[in-house]
């Protein structure tokens, strides 16, 4: 039990040495993957609707 007591006492200063990004950060990065993201999925479904339709034609 003194393990475990010791384990949270030492993540607890731990933890108040973390740098926290700001709210306008996370803000910022989650729009900036979110944004990547339906990016690469719209490139992605271009080049599978292409290829489809390239592979139709000849089947």
């Amino acid at each position: 039990m003194n393990k475990l007591m010791k384990y949270i006492q030492e993540s607890r200063v731990e933890l108040k040495n973390v740098s926290w990004p700001s709210k306008k950060s996370v803000q910022q990065h989650t729009i900036l993957v979110i944004v990547i993201s339906l990016g690469v999925a719209g490139f992605l479904g271009a080049i599978d609707y292409v290829l489809t339709s390239g592979l139709q034609r000849f089947f």
